[in-house]
């Protein structure tokens, strides 16, 4: 109960804080988003979208290097319905859905759980590399050289031995079987190649909007710095102000303080509506198949279990 109650706390006090900015720059902000282009919001917004399917590759690489194949609307099905659920105080919601979601479509809760946490450390390791290769010039940014230090952090985290050591703990502290097999250090590098491609498009937005023709990669490395901070405010769901905070702290002194805090508020708003276009998108494309369809699996919250995988026969070794 007090931890739950720290975090809307902690939720209220950053948005009072970005309330108060756009309260302090009312009249020249809004004169900013009315001065945006339609056409430059509407293409943030799709920029979002596509952003996030090179995202939902990587992601249904990490699952299929883990043993488990769906096709991409399955993926989708599975990773944008349920990350909605990031949505609602707590972390544990979306991880929560996603593995539910997996569970119907064929993937055990344990591997949906790896492939969730391993996704968000190659988003993290990707995001915060962007940030610091084109931010390092910023003093805002300098200011936070300690993120920097996540970086070699993850690229050791991410080799096969020590990944699979890492998600087999965090599994054994969440009661669940450990994974069968390790990633493929192919897997790791395709599935980070796909996620830098999905940030790279993801700086198309703040530059849209930005109206900056000449800041493409500073709007890509203040877009990664914005979220890798919110992110690791794991107390504020979904990273509600802190995001909008850390993106005008970036922004502010190029473009003016009105200027980025419009940006910022139309890049909450696209993220808004493209977390709810994907799922939506998603979740009708994935009714085409069936949950009827997808291999029964045993609860795997007990030890014990001899739940199969889609390439797996019944000695446990893979399909030829």
């Amino acid at each position: 109960m007090l931890r739950r109650l720290l975090r809307v706390v902690l939720a209220l006090v950053a948005i009072a804080f970005l309330g108060y900015g756009l309260a302090r720059n009312w009249d020249e902000t809004t004169r900013a988003v009315a001065a945006m282009s339609p056409w430059a919001v509407l293409g943030a917004f799709a920029a979002v979208l596509v952003g996030q399917f090179f995202m939902l590759v990587a992601w249904r690489e990490i699952l299929a290097g883990l043993g488990t194949r769906v096709p991409l609307q399955i993926a989708g099905r599975i990773m944008f319905v349920g990350q909605l659920g990031k949505y609602i105080p707590g972390a544990v919601w979306a991880y929560a859905a996603m593995m539910d979601l997996g569970r119907d479509h064929g993937s055990p809760p344990r591997r949906t759980f790896a492939t969730i946490s391993l996704g968000l450390v190659i988003n993290l390791g990707v995001g915060i590399s962007i940030a610091a290769a084109t931010l390092g010039s910023l003093e805002a940014v300098r200011q936070a050289w300690y993120l920097a230090l996540l970086v070699p952090v993850i690229i050791v985290c991410l080799h096969p031995k020590v990944l699979t050591w890492g998600l087999n703990l965090a599994l054994r502290i969440a009661r669940k079987e450990p994974l069968e097999s390790v990633l493929p250090g192919r897997t790791v590098v395709v599935a980070v190649a796909w996620t830098a491609l999905g940030w790279f498009v993801y700086g198309l937005h703040i530059w849209l909007v930005a109206g900056r023709w000449d800041l493409y990669l500073v709007s890509t490395g203040a877009y990664a710095f914005a979220w890798a901070t919110g992110i690791l405010t794991v107390v504020v769901p979904a990273g509600v102000g802190v995001r909008e905070g850390a993106l005008v702290l970036v922004l502010g002194p190029i473009v003016g303080t009105p200027v980025a805090l419009a940006v910022a508020i139309v890049s909450r708003l696209a993220f808004t509506l493209a977390d709810a276009a994907a799922a939506g998108i998603a979740f009708l494309l994935g009714r085409r198949q069936t949950a009827s369809s997808a291999p029964a699996y045993a609860d795997q919250n007990g030890s014990g279990s001899t739940a199969l995988t889609p390439d797996r026969n019944l000695s446990g070794s893979p399909e030829a």
